[in-house]
């Protein structure tokens, strides 16, 4: 089917309405958290503290990370499609920067309203990232296959379930997940496998070529990658509480990737015939180990079991990769652009699994009494519960994810597949010049001797 793609006035439209939207709800409800306000000259003569006390200078450099890991990591990660590289970061940009204002509006209406209105901080600028992120992450899943419109339109409805789903698990059901396993990426993954499944394209085959790498975008992609890897651990403790919750968070996401690294590399090399590597498998499932390691990242999982947990996931996601994604798209018609299903939607669920064993172990010879107390936070409504009754949660709160990603990325899926949004025709996904601009391929500048001999032949 032949679709008009012209967005001169779609997109144009859609941007404003929804940045109109932003500064109006922005200017009713939002305002700066106390350690932000000018008033935080008075409350420090009143309490004795200093500058550094304010939270700012706990939570900047680990929000400097993850933002670069929101805007440069998961952007550079999918521009391995050959003719697809201004649109993977370019649309990657475009629907982080409005999703972090939406985000920061949904979570704080759920975490953070008091007294008519959202009082923002630096914590929340990086829960908004991670909100974003699970976004990020479902945009690998319809890579190629969506115009820029369609993609808005699904941040919009993606944040709010993720704002919802946040709020389940971590108010109401209280289960801990602070490099978000199950709240980022198995709501992200299943959201978007959901949502391409509905989007299925019979007739994609018709970009096949487009769909292969060449040498310089894998290299493109290869920074993502290294950005992504770099600055995992400070992803997974962003906002664990200060001290040594977001030290052992730190240390156990740096262990996870440095073994997934090494298993990854394995299995690509021990699945080639000729021994050779993938670079999809080095790109990607070398990542596994820190979305893994994500619930139980600030529990006592230990350095070992945070190497034997990249250790595992290693292997799964290259696995996956080689026989998962081809058996998804040929039996289930899941065409899972980017193979996330393999990075965030296994490895998340992993990491949901070794997140609810790993609080149903813990004792207090290990954690201490009050140090079991303060890891799981066993007060209030939960002060007489065990590390048993922990684990449980941490379980159930892995169904609902996955529960809120399914519905919630079937209805969507129905909407975004409306002949409204000026989306690609099947013929020309994976193409940058159908929603950009883009340079002509430049003519050879050589200069050749007269002599016909020397001179290239003809093509």
């Amino acid at each position: 089917m032949v679709w008009n793609t012209n967005l001169r006035w779609r997109l144009p439209v859609t941007c404003l309405l929804l940045q109109v939207a932003m500064v109006v709800l922005f200017g009713v409800f939002v305002r700066y958290e106390a350690d932000a306000d000018a008033h935080w000259a008075d409350n420090k003569a009143q309490h004795n503290t200093s500058d550094l006390e304010n939270e700012f200078y706990y939570r900047y450099p680990s929000f400097q990370d993850v933002h670069v890991m929101i805007f440069v990591g998961f952007g550079f990660l999918m521009t391995f499609l050959q003719r697809y590289g201004y649109s993977s970061v370019g649309f990657n940009f475009l629907l982080a920067a409005f999703g972090i204002q939406w985000a920061l509006l949904m979570q704080g209406w759920f975490h953070s309203y008091h007294e008519g209105y959202i009082h923002v901080g630096v914590e929340n600028l990086i829960n908004a990232d991670f909100c974003v992120g699970s976004v990020c992450v479902a945009f690998g899943a319809i890579l190629g296959k969506v115009s820029p419109v369609q993609l808005l339109i699904m941040t919009l409805f993606q944040v709010t379930l993720f704002s919802v789903n946040e709020y389940i698990l971590l108010s109401l059901l209280e289960v801990k997940d602070a490099g978000g396993s199950m709240t980022i990426h198995t709501f992200g993954a299943y959201f978007g496998l959901t949502v391409t499944w509905i989007l299925y394209r019979p007739g994609l085959h018709q970009s096949k070529e487009r769909q292969k790498a060449v040498y310089h975008s894998d290299l493109f992609a290869m920074i993502g990658t290294l950005f992504l890897w770099m600055y995992w651990p400070s992803f997974n403790s962003a906002v664990s509480n200060h001290g040594d919750a977001q030290h052992r968070a730190a240390i156990n996401t740096y262990c996870s990737l440095a073994a997934c690294v090494l298993t990854s590399v394995a299995l690509s090399s021990a699945l080639h015939k000729k021994g050779k590597l993938d670079m999809v498998h080095i790109q990607n499932a070398t990542l596994a180990g820190g979305v893994a390691v994500g619930t139980a990242a600030e529990m006592m999982l230990m350095p070992y079991g945070s190497l034997i947990v990249g250790f595992i996931c290693g292997i799964v996601s290259t696995l996956g990769f080689v026989y998962l994604t081809p058996f998804l798209e040929a039996r289930l018609r899941i065409q899972d652009t980017c193979g996330i299903h393999n990075l965030h939607g296994i490895p998340g669920i992993i990491g949901a699994i070794v997140g609810a064993v790993t609080a149903s172990c813990a004792t207090t010879d290990v954690y201490g009494i009050n140090g079991l107390a303060l890891a799981f936070g066993f007060d209030g409504f939960k002060t007489n519960w065990n590390a048993s009754m922990q684990g449980k949660f941490q379980a159930a709160g892995l169904f609902v994810s996955l529960a809120m990603a399914l519905v919630g990325g079937g209805i969507v899926g129905i909407i975004l597949k409306l002949p409204v949004w000026g989306q690609p025709a099947d013929e020309n996904c994976f193409e940058d010049s159908v929603y950009w601009e883009t340079p002509e391929e430049p003519k050879s500048t050589v200069l050749y001797p007269e002599d016909s001999t020397l001179k290239p032949a003809e093509p």
